[in-house]
């Protein structure tokens, strides 16, 4: 199999990565054992990859670009570690979630934005630059802001590792993106790599699709009494993040493709990241991992279904804004 077949194939699996996803996630709940491998260190070491794919992506200009734009930066990561964990806890108190389902739902919100994100930014002719910086941005604070807010959020009712939670963040994902960035800086006029490069999207894709089915595979059978409530939690959590970060643009007089950018990058979360943590920090909360999986899964479809209501908006304005010219 050559190189040209498998970046066609990591270009539709990027493309379908919400149908993807659920779908390896729909077949392990039948067939439980096909991802029971995926747990412990080999569940670590898959976010460690798909966070290395992202630093792959990342290149000098995009440092250049964060350095130029600080107070864009300030506003859209604000925005989404203020308003996403603050969403997290209004919903777990107001509707009485019970804790290890509150814990996966703030541990979510608590998160730095997701890869996938710079997707849909780019699918729905938002700001990818911005898309990309925001996410860099809160993945960096991520070791230090993560720990943080979790421990002022659940403090209360779990007990929260800071400690151990900074730690795991920093070697899951700063370290990959740190090596990902150095191999793209000194690897950037190969040819080959460049070639190589664009396979990691639908490796990513499919790493993703690994975690999903790590959790499902551990935890599907109690998803049967809980579904209904996480499933209503985790969607009620992300619509809201659009909506609210979608305001924070507006608020801060942001472009239209700015705010279509930073509405995304709140509400789409690194659910992958919140999964692996929840495993790791909580295993006495078996729902707190499948409220992230869930996440993980939902912000992937929800986020193509974003992209698409913008851009139906984008054809009505010019559909008919044309007709008002002939006119």
């Amino acid at each position: 199999m050559n190189l040209t077949v498998l970046n066609r194939t990591s270009a539709l699996l990027t493309k379908w990565t919400p149908a993807f996803v659920s779908a390896v996630a729909v077949f392990t709940y039948f067939f439980p054992n096909t991802f029971a491998w995926v747990k412990g260190n080999a569940q670590t070491s898959i976010l460690g990859f798909i966070m290395l794919t992202m630093g792959l992506t990342l290149s000098k200009e995009d440092f250049r670009i964060l350095i130029s734009r600080p107070i864009d930066m300030l506003i859209g990561v604000t925005a989404q570690y203020l308003l996403m964990p603050l969403i997290a806890w209004t919903i777990s108190k107001t509707f009485s979630l019970p804790h290890p389902i509150a814990v996966g739902l703030l541990l979510v919100g608590c998160c730095p934005g997701g890869v996938s994100s710079n997707i849909m930014s780019f699918l729905c002719k938002g700001d990818v630059a911005f898309s990309v910086g925001m996410t860099t941005v809160s993945t960096l604070a991520a070791p230090l802001v993560t720990p943080l807010l979790m421990l002022w959020l659940a403090g209360e009712s779990v007990d929260v590792d800071a400690v151990g939670m900074f730690v795991s963040i920093l070697i899951v994902t700063i370290l990959p993106v740190a090596i990902g960035f150095i191999a793209n800086a000194a690897l950037a006029s190969n040819v080959r790599f460049a070639e190589v490069k664009k396979m990691l999207p639908g490796i990513a894709v499919v790493g993703l699709a690994c975690i999903v089915g790590g959790v499902v595979s551990a935890h599907g059978s109690r998803f049967v009494g809980t579904g209904a409530m996480i499933f209503a939690a985790v969607l009620c959590h992300n619509v809201l993040g659009y909506v609210f970060g979608y305001a924070s643009g507006i608020l801060a007089r942001f472009s239209k493709a700015k705010r279509r950018t930073v509405s995304i990058e709140v509400g789409m979360q690194n659910a992958g990241l919140a999964t692996v943590l929840s495993v790791k920090h909580f295993p006495a909360m078996p729902e707190a991992a499948i409220a992230s999986a869930v996440s993980c899964v939902w912000h992937s479809v929800s986020g193509a279904l974003l992209a698409g209501v913008f851009n139906f908006f984008d054809g009505l304005r010019e559909r008919y804004g044309r007709r008002g010219s002939v006119r």
